[in-house]
């Protein structure tokens, strides 16, 4: 395999709603909301599904990987009930090896409500259900030793009991990759991921407000000495002012495509890393790299879900 994900399994379930189901919720439009699984299937037995599809930003990312024409693999825990069984299906038919033995468990499969109003607009449920409860047991040694990179999700060492998973990968990886995933995952476990990035991963994808965040530099001429100082690889998204990676001494740019008709930003960090990764395992320079995380990137923001067709 090129590249195994490890990631939050969490099924996107993709409604159209009318502006009045928000007000009737108390949902505020175009925000992401964690509920519990009481909130979660009063919401869902008001609601008609449109469609269901194996989320999540490392999922996002290997399915984008897969469709670039690599051998991929993933692990994310899911419950054998229905919609881990559609995540399973969602996965495999994009040629996405699964290498996780689900079973009956407790705690239901993640899922995401995404809720679209006729303006387009996106609000998100989020239940994370089993997804964040991945342990060492749950790592296929395999998969990660069959792989010439791991991909790993900040968004999931955010639940606390993952961390063993994390060490167990990484330990037996080839080259370990990670992204930071949000700006509140980093100001939370601050130590943890510079520790990481500092001593145990080989590339670190970040946007501009994470990794000022998490050296707490003060303006982005900072950001580029850590890195030269660092001799990793680290990759940095900064929006409209395109991207950068960093490596030893080296620094290349790429600007952002202009003239965009933007719908929705969704998966547009996960689809990057895509992007970037594979030119990365086919041996493509630092700025081909750039440059096709930058086409993906610009290619899913300009229709719905994080998905290419």
């Amino acid at each position: 395999m090129k590249v195994l994900g490890i990631g939050n399994a969490i099924v996107d379930v993709i409604c159209k709603i009318e502006d009045s189901f928000l007000t009737e919720n108390n949902l505020t439009k175009s925000t992401m909301k964690l509920v519990d699984e009481t909130e979660f299937k009063k919401l869902l037995s008001n609601l008609k599904i449109k469609e269901t599809i194996a989320g999540g930003s490392v999922a996002n990312s290997i399915v984008g990987l897969s469709q670039l024409g690599n051998p991929v693999s993933f692990i994310g825990k899911i419950n054998d009930d229905e919609l881990g069984n559609k995540y399973e299906k969602s996965l495999t038919n994009e040629k996405v090896k699964y290498c996780y033995q689900k079973k009956k468990e407790t705690i239901p499969t993640g899922t995401c409500l995404i809720l679209i109003t006729p303006d387009s607009e996106r609000t998100m449920c989020t239940f994370l259900g089993i997804a964040g409860k991945v342990s060492a047991n749950d790592i296929d040694e395999n998969a990660v030793k069959n792989s010439e990179l791991v991909f790993l999700e900040g968004y999931l060492w955010d639940e606390g009991e993952p961390k063993t998973a994390f060490d167990k990968a990484i330990s037996l990886s080839k080259k370990t990759a990670m992204t930071l995933s949000d700006k509140f995952c980093v100001e939370r476990h601050k130590k943890s991921f510079l520790d990481l990035l500092i001593n145990k991963l080989d590339i670190t994808f970040a946007n501009e407000q994470e990794i000022l965040s998490l050296i707490d530099a003060k303006n982005f001429d900072e950001v580029i000495s850590f890195a030269k100082q660092l001799r990793k690889l680290i990759i940095i998204t900064r929006s409209d002012k395109g991207s950068i990676a960093i490596q030893k001494n080296e620094v290349v740019e790429c600007n952002s495509k202009k003239d965009l008709r933007i719908v929705d930003l969704t998966g547009a960090g996960d689809l990057f890393a895509a992007g970037f990764l594979h030119g990365h395992v086919n041996n493509l320079s630092l700025k081909e790299s750039l440059e096709k995380g930058t086409e993906m990137a610009s290619k899913i923001i300009q229709k719905i879900g994080a998905r290419l067709n």
